[in-house]
């Protein structure tokens, strides 16, 4: 059983950074491919960032890209997000979740966190 744990979000102003992690108990962490979804009032739950389980092939939503980083280390069972350049757009509850199928894990991963929320001010 995997269990995800977010943390890093906060209020911070447009422009600035945060860097999110997505901790997992149990030692099979390294079995799944990892995602970030946020959510917003008005706009649902959409995918932000996805990675495979050994790191190397990451998939970005397109508001994203250039901007928000995905990585992952195994050894340590956490996932993170970097986003620079926040916008106020960007204000959302963001979660990880995780799937055994790096492609299911974009549309409907097995098992999600509870969220951090991240609120960019302008």
């Amino acid at each position: 059983q995997v269990t995800l744990v977010e943390s890093g979000g906060g209020l911070v102003q447009a422009g600035g950074n945060l860097r999110l992690a997505c901790k997992s108990s149990g030692n099979i962490f390294s079995a799944y491919a990892v995602a970030w979804f946020r959510e917003s009032p008005g706009k649902g739950r959409e995918f932000v960032a996805s990675i495979n389980k050994s790191g190397g092939i990451t998939r970005y939503d397109d508001s994203v890209k250039g901007r928000f980083t995905i990585s992952r280390d195994n050894a340590a069972n956490s996932a993170y997000l970097q986003m620079n350049k926040l916008e106020p757009q960007d204000t959302a509850l963001y979660y990880c979740a995780v799937d055994i199928d790096p492609i299911l894990v974009r549309t409907k991963p097995e098992r999600w966190g509870q969220g951090t929320l991240v609120t960019v001010s302008s």
